[in-house]
């Protein structure tokens, strides 16, 4: 049973990061939470990873969590190689009291979705997508992909998913070395996952979109949660932004599928449901005295 003192403590109840630079920047966020961005990934972080990825939902506390954290701090972004309106339809983010000020930055950045106006912002596609699209089966079949292999339409992009194959690591690999062909012939680039290869235009990627959104919020602290290696671009423009001055704690959603991020992360939940765990006690350690 805690102390009287203990619960006075906002970092009582935290887990404790296990690195200085970790350390640093949850005492920052939690001494001036109205100056910090709070920024996470969806699938895997925010929602559990599961077979179809249109069948993916925000871990049932989610919404709920960052309704009460965000009036609190500077800003909550959600970073996802997911068009916006997929992300904000599967996390239920629109309409919601306490998430007015939400921000959801669709493919990798390339697209943004405000709640204050529940409209999507974004560039004309790519004409790459389009070409790569229509010549994506017959190269599967060519490098005989199997039954279980299918292709998710994104819109910006396309993707090939893996995990129903008889085995996945196997076809993954196999299709590394024709997919990047393909998406090099048409100006794209091969964006690796967990069992699934992502074609997409280049130039816009979770740090790109990450740093751009801290910057431009004159932020003074960041929190980022991620789960895959789309994450591990997020991850660098984290610590590229403690060098110059802004402290940034990296969080992994665990994943025995991905070990890059844990091995840089300052600290590593228990997936989705460890990430809302970690958000509703910040939520109660910055209390009522974030950003209003």
């Amino acid at each position: 049973m805690g102390s009287h003192k203990d619960s006075e403590n906002p970092k009582a109840t935290l887990p404790t990061p296990v690195t200085p630079a970790g350390r640093d920047a949850l005492d920052a966020i939690l001494a001036d939470p109205g100056r910090t961005v709070i920024a996470l990934d969806f699938d895997g972080t925010l929602a559990p990873i599961v077979p179809d990825p249109e069948q993916a939902r925000a871990h049932p506390d989610a919404v709920a969590t960052l309704a009460a954290l965000a009036p609190r701090v500077l800003s909550v972004a959600v970073v996802t190689g997911r068009p916006a309106a997929v992300a904000v339809r599967h996390g239920g983010f629109a309409g919601v009291p306490g998430l007015e000020h939400l921000t959801v930055l669709g493919h990798y950045g390339a697209e943004r979705w405000d709640a204050a106006t529940d409209t999507v912002t974004a560039p004309p596609p790519h004409p790459g997508v389009t070409a790569v699209r229509a010549e994506l089966p017959a190269v599967l079949d060519e490098a005989g992909a199997g039954e279980g292999t299918w292709i998710e339409e994104k819109g910006r992009a396309v993707a090939v998913h893996t995990r129903r194959a008889a085995d996945p690591q196997a076809t993954f690999e196999a299709l590394r070395a024709p997919l990047t062909d393909l998406a090099t012939r048409h100006g794209l680039i091969v964006e690796p996952g967990r069992m699934v290869l992502e074609l997409r235009p280049p130039g816009m990627d979770k740090g790109v979109a990450l740093r751009r959104h801290v910057v431009d919020s004159a932020a003074t602290a960041v929190l980022y949660a991620g789960d895959d290696l789309g994450d591990l671009p997020a991850f660098a423009a984290v610590e590229k932004l403690r060098g110059e001055g802004v402290p940034g704690l990296l969080v992994c959603s665990g994943s025995t599928e991905v070990t890059e991020l844990s091995e840089r992360a300052d600290l590593v939940v228990d997936g989705p449901e460890g990430v809302v765990r970690l958000l509703a006690r910040i939520a109660e350690g910055v209390g009522a005295g974030g950003a209003q």
